[in-house]
This record gives structure tokens, sequence and C-alpha cells, in this order.
């Protein structure tokens, strides 16, 4: 019996932790009587600024803490989990000190400047309720809930209010009600309105590349933000999280196939009386095994190393004077010493890709491409990009894969893909369902995650149509647009593409135009602001130089590598250069507009020319950014005509790089000449009597002559006449017009075709060899047409032969557009 009644009398008494309070009171102590180094007591500003209905947090440093009170810094440190709510106690009662709070508000702190940092592999059970910060890359974001903190709970049976029932991560109804009468267990109500909330956010964190040990699947941990943190990490920051390492049970567990029947509380068929027991038992949670998996509660996010591109590149209100302020006086002097630099843009090409040998266009425009343009915004709120992509064509073997790697180091937000293995969705974002809530959330993908910085995507030219259209809105309008499952989304992506492709079969053909080669569409081409071709060719200098550079590599690789800048100068550099948004002055605006009327007009007046895609409003865009990132290179307030100069000739180079060869029509006469006079065979006397009739003809009507103009043909000319005559051949052999096939027939056809262009007797003989030449030239070397001849006519009357011969189109030919 006394048993009974000591319980009943402790029933009612909490249990003190005084190791908790002796911390509390010793947090208390460090608030009201930490000084900076001139005297003022630290923290009291910024508990004057907890008074705003907006703020509860309070930031405190953890190498104050330390210096004031190495004890309670390990305890805090040890013991987290255990201390954090009498910490959380002490700042509320050090801002009641400080000025009127509403007695009912809540106060978080917030630990920074942890000196360790853990990787998420390094997190182990051992670390549960330590203070810990690690770092990782945000994938996944949800959205904002309210999270019951405490509940007010009211008994349906006595009507007893229950009051402050703390919520362990899931929600937790009192085990008993509190009159000593009542023996209700499981009937309660939640009173919403005298309940606790706060803000909740969960955050999925990924292993950035850098961490990865070789041959392993990043790792993931979900994150618990609260009250202030919410909505500081957006999906693609890298960031580094405070916290502890928490135990929650596997609510994904709770729903395997097989075990719901056992979740069910009420047992049909059992007597009346048992219903209202409570679940008994971990069988009837359902949960097997004992498996509870770790989530991190994170008190403080901050970005990785902001002053190189951590989430600084984001806020749009940085100024060249506020990353001034963030640089020691050493770094600042570098800075300003390489903006004097005369020789800047061949010293940061160098410095940026020193293991690739010559290639110095492409260099210039990936170093371009980081400077970037000057995002504008029209009024009405149309936003125009600044950001430059650039496209590499090329054979294999000449180092597109490791520009695409040289960059992806470098750049703090770069996110490296491959085309055949990344989707539609893997690319912009993809829409999941998740485990617990079942809710939609969005997944960032690559472009996402590279907001902001480069998407370098190798193997281009091996994605899928379906794939290759997700990036066409990306590229000119910089937003991604998902309407999926009942999300409709209009994310930003505003990111540089760096591209590398494959010619089609393999290696670039000359004699295709740059659209032939590329498997690309034309509304993609256009997107690219750089388009660079690199041609493997055979040349003794450069096969030489590159040859020393490769096994100077491999023979002493740090010697070899001559950086005039450390990455981390160009890295500086290049975060204060982005700082300029530079406009453009009147000489160069007439400049610019002069550049490109000259390019329309030979775009124009090529005609056919297929050496190069369309030029359009896009390359004049294109010429604008360009000429904005070499003032913003040279950290110069206005567009120079010297830059436009440099960006017109870059543009220029991209557009027209491989050039068709004129076609020599005499050069292979000459051969076979040679050759008919070594063979002295009658087999081929035909083609020899016409060539020495063409010849003859030629010799009579300009004597002494120089080489003969009309016998050199250019590509496109030499494309367009065989292109005539396969159409009228495929028409006349549909007809079946066997007279309209023989050889003269044809020669007379074109010459009726062109007769508006002949003027004299002259001409038309010269234009009757030219055919001739084609005809024979089409036959004998590209193989498009086939000679027909009868066999019993060919021995005999060779001079009549020739006429007679009958032309068809190969079959296997397909006419090119």
């Amino acid at each position: 019996m006394d048993v009974a009644t000591a319980t009943a009398e402790n029933a009612g008494e909490m249990v003190k932790d005084e190791l908790a309070e002796k911390c509390q009171k010793l947090f208390q102590a460090f608030l009201e009587e930490f000084q900076t180094g001139d005297g003022e007591v630290k923290y009291v500003r910024e508990a004057e600024e907890l008074i705003r209905p907006e703020r509860n947090t309070l930031l405190v440093n953890f190498t104050d803490l330390e210096g004031f009170n190495q004890e309670l810094a390990t305890t805090i440190q040890e013991e987290y989990y255990r201390v954090y709510p009498f910490l959380c106690r002490a700042v509320r009662n050090f801002a009641r000190d400080h000025g009127n709070v509403p007695l009912n508000k809540e106060f978080y702190v917030a630990l920074e400047d942890l000196p360790t940092r853990h990787k998420i592999r390094e997190l182990s059970s051992m670390r549960i309720g330590t203070l810990v910060r690690i770092s990782g890359q945000v994938v996944r974001t949800h959205p904002v809930h309210p999270e019951l903190v405490s509940g007010t709970f009211l008994c349906m049976d006595c009507q007893t209010v229950i009051k402050d029932v703390p919520q362990q991560f899931k929600y937790s109804p009192p085990t008993i009600c509190r009159n000593p009468v009542c023996n209700n267990r499981s009937r309660f109500h939640l009173d919403t309105h005298k309940s606790k909330f706060i803000d909740f956010q969960k955050v999925r964190i990924q292993e950035t590349q850098a961490e990865l040990p070789r041959g392993s699947i990043p790792r993931s941990l979900e994150i618990v933000l609260r009250a202030e943190a919410v909505e500081t990490a957006q999906a693609g920051d890298r960031c580094d999280f405070t916290g502890t390492l928490i135990v929650v049970p596997d609510v994904s567990q709770l729903r395997t196939p097989g075990v719901r029947a056992e979740t069910s509380t009420r047992v049909a068929g059992g007597p009346q009386g048992f219903e209202s027991e409570g679940l008994r038992g971990l069988k009837a949670l359902g949960v097997r095994e004992l498996s509870y998996r770790l989530a991190f509660l994170a008190c403080n996010v901050a970005p990785t190393n902001p002053r190189f591109g951590g989430k600084e590149l984001r806020e749009e209100e940085q100024t060249a004077e506020s990353i001034k302020s963030q640089m020691t006086e050493k770094e600042w002097e570098k800075v300003f010493e390489m903006s004097q630099d005369k020789n800047l843009y061949h010293n940061l090409c160098t410095s940026l890709f020193p293991t690739i040998h010559g290639n110095d266009e492409v260099k210039r425009g990936i170093l371009l491409m980081l400077f970037g343009g000057v995002p504008k915004t029209t009024m009405e709120g149309t936003s125009l990009r600044g950001d430059i992509n650039v496209c590499i064509v090329g054979d294999p073997s000449t180092a597109k894969s490791q520009f695409l790697k040289h960059v992806e180091e470098f750049s703090p937000r770069a996110v490296y893909t491959s085309g055949k293995a990344s989707s539609a969705a893997g690319l912009t974002a993809a829409v999941v369902r998740d485990e617990e809530s079942h809710e939609f959330v969005i997944e960032a993908g690559a472009l996402m995650l590279a907001d902001n910085g480069v998407c370098c995507i190798d193997e281009f030219d091996k994605m899928d149509l379906k794939d290759q259209v997700a990036i066409h809105e990306a590229m000119e309008q910089q937003t991604i647009s998902i309407t999926k499952a009942g999300v409709k989304a209009t994310l930003n992506a505003r990111t540089s593409i760096l591209a590398a492709a494959n010619p089609v079969g393999g290696r670039y053909d000359r004699s295709k135009s740059l659209k032939q080669n590329v498997n690309l569409t034309a509304p993609i081409m256009s997107r690219f602001d750089l388009f660079f071709i690199l041609v493997d060719d055979c040349n003794e200098v450069t096969d030489y130089a590159i040859a020393r550079r490769i096994v100077d590599l491999h023979s002493r690789i740090e010697e070899s590598v001559d950086r005039l800048y450390t990455l981390d100068e160009i890295r500086r550099y290049l975060l204060f250069a982005r700082q300029f948004k530079p406009k453009i002055s009147s000489e160069s605006e007439e400049f610019i507009v002069e550049q490109y009327k000259r390019l329309r007009q030979r775009d124009g007046a090529g005609g056919v020319s297929k050496s190069a895609w369309r030029i359009t409003v896009r390359q004049l865009e294109s010429m604008i950014r360009l000429s904005e990132g070499m003032a913003r290179m040279h950290c110069c307030d206005e567009v120079q005509p010297k830059h436009v100069k440099e960006a017109f000739r870059l543009l220029n180079k991209s557009i027209i790089r491989v050039e068709t060869p004129d076609i020599n029509l005499e050069q292979e006469d000459e051969l076979e000449e040679e050759e008919q006079q070594e063979d002295g065979t009658d087999a081929n006397g035909h083609v020899n009597g016409i060539n020495g009739h063409v010849n003859g003809v030629n010799g009579h009507a300009e004597p002494g002559s120089q080489p003969k103009p009309s016998l050199r043909l250019s590509f496109n000319e030499y494309r367009r006449i065989s292109n005539l005559l396969v159409l009228h051949l495929r028409r006349a052999e549909e007809a079946e017009e066997e007279e309209e096939l023989k050889k003269s027939a044809v020669v007379n056809w074109y010459l009726k075709e062109i007769e508006s262009e002949i003027d004299s007797e002259e001409e038309l003989v010269n234009k009757k060899g030219l055919i001739e030449k084609v005809l024979h030239r089409l036959v004998h070397y590209d193989h498009i047409l086939i000679e027909l001849s009868q066999a019993g006519l060919k021995g005999s009357e060779s001079a009549s032969t020739e006429e007679e011969v009958v032309l068809v189109v190969n079959p296997n030919y397909i006419l090119e557009d």
C-alpha cells in the first residue's frame, strides 16, 4: 500500500535533467556576457531583432562559445540533442530580458562555424545526438508544412484539457488521461487553436561528385529543416548543414504489402471490451524488423564556401564592393594585377587549359562562356538571356571531352552528363511521388542543378530526339516548364550549355555542309552561339607539337604544366568580373549593326551556300553577348568596338570553318590522258575522243589562253548541276522516254535549259564542254550516273557509240537537299 501511494505522489513530478539545466544557465551567461573585440556585448543587438514577429532564431557562432567556455562547448557538441530544448529556453529568457516579447512565442538557436565538416558517408549510428556539420548538394526540396511541436489535447470522456504534449516526429497523443479518475487511453481530440506549430520542410541532399569514392553510388540523406531554416536551400545548391543525426521510424516499411492486415487495431470477432486497447507490440505496428532510418535535423544552413560561387552566385544583390570586402588584401591585389594585364585574354586561356595543345579558338570561346553576357529584362518583363551556349563538333581524339571535364572541375556550379545516358526528365526535372507523404515533389535534373553555372553535355548527337526537345526551352527562354501529375511549375534554368558532338559517321566530311555533318535539328543549332569544328588533319608541324606535348605530360606530369594564374585566382577574378554590367557604346552599336548586315548579305548572296547554317537574329544576339563577355573580362563598364571585333571574329570563325574544296574538272582529264597514253588500249577510245574534242574546241576558241576558268567549278555549282541532271533523268525514266536518256539528248536538254545565259557561240561551246565534263565526272568519279551501251555496237562502231550511250541514275543514289 505504501508503495502505491508513493508512486501516486511521484506521478505528477517531472524528472530534472541537472546537466541540461546547468548548460542553460551557462549558455544564458554566455549570451549576456560575451563581448566582441571593441567591448560591445555581441548578442544583445541580435536579441533585440528577435522582437520582430517574423524572427525567432538566434544565430550563435560556435567559435565564440569555445572561447567563452570550453566545457560548455564540448557538452553542447556531445549532448546536443539532449540540451537543445534548454538552449532554446535560455534564448527565450534572454530575449524577454531585452524586449517585450509575447509570452507564448517560441525561440530557437542556430549554431554556425563548426570547426569540422563531415561527409555523408561518415555519418554512422555513433554520431546520433551529437552536433555535426555535413555538406552535400541539394537534389530535392519538399513544400513547407506546419508541424505540430506541442499539442493540447481534450479528453473526450471527462473533458480534461491536457496541455503541452511533446510530439516526437510522429503524431503522439497522451498515453493516458491526466485525470486520476478517468482511464481513457485512446479517445483524445487535438485542440488546434491552443497547440503550437512550426514551419517544417524536408530536403534531400546527395554527395557531391568530388567526394565520391571510386565505383560507388552517391548516398543521399534526408534533412529536416525547421523555423527560419526553411526555404534557405534550393535544388542545386551546395550547402553545409549544422545539426544532429536523429533516428526516425521507417514509415515506408510500415506500408510493405502483406503487413497491412496486422496494422489494424480492431481484431474482428474479439470480445467487445478490448476494442479500445492501444497498439501493442511491434507486430501491431507492422514493422517486422527493428529498422529505423537516419535523418538529419538541421538548425542552420550555410552555403559551402560562399566566396567562390556557393550561394552567393544566386544572390543578385552582390556588388563588386561586397566581393572586394570578402577578399584578403593579397587576393584583392592579385585580382587588380590581373585586370591590368595587357595579355590577359591569352594568359587566362593557357592557365585554364594547360594540358590541351592548340585549339585556341575553342579555349577563347569557352572562356567567354564562363564570363557570360549580361542578362536583361525588358519593360514588359520578357527576359533576354545572357548565357552563351557553345557546341564543339569534331573528329575522335580532338580533346572534346577534355574541354568539358576541365570546365566541370573548374566551374563552381557545373554538371557533367552524357547524352545517351540521360533522359528528358533527367536533364530538366522529374516529378516523383514521395515515399512517405505520397504527394508529388519535383526532383531537379541536370539543367536545374547547373542554374547559374555550366551544364556540360557530352555525346550530344547521340541523344534521342525526344530528349533533345526538352533542352529547347532551357536554351533560349532559360526556364523549364512542367505540367505533370497535377504539378504545374516553371523552374529557372539560367545555365550555359557546353555540348560536344561527333559528326555523322565518325569523321567530319569536308565535302558536306555543317548541317549534314551534325545530327542536330535546325532549331537546336540556331540556339548555339558558337559552333567549333575540330578536324583531325595531318600536318607535320602540329603533329610533332602535339606528340611532344603528350609525351611531356606523361613523363613529367607536374613540371610540364605551366600556369600563369592558379585556378583559385581565376575563380576569384571571374566572380569579380561577372559583377560588371557593361553597356554598349554608340560606336559599338554602329559597328555591330554593320557586321550583322555583312553576315546577312553574305549568307543571302551565297544562294546555295551550304557551308554554314543560316544567319538569324539569334546570331546578332550572340555577337552582343560575346562582346559583353569580352568587356566583362577586361573589367570595362562599356563595350568598345575592339570587343565587338573580337566577338565578330570568333563568330565568323565558328560559322565558316570548313570550306568545301572547288571541283577541278581539268585535273582528272590530265591524269586520264596520261594513263591512256601508257595503256594504249581502245576500250576507252570514245572518252579519249571526247576529251580531245573538248580540249581542241577550247583551244580553238581561246588561242594562247591561260588555264581555262570554265573548267574549275565551285562545289555548290557542281552540286546544283548534278541535282538538275539527276532530276531530269529520273523524270525521263519514269516517263519511259528512252530517247531522252541518251547522252547527246541530255547535253542538248541542259543547253536548252540555260540558253538564256548564253550570249555567243564561244560560250555555247564552253558550256557544252563543261556539261560533258560534269557528266563524265558524275559517271566515273562520283558514281551517281551509270552508262549503259548496247554491247553489239560498242566494238564495231566506236565513233557512234559515244552518242548512243544511255545514262541512268544509280538506283542507290539519294538526292540530298
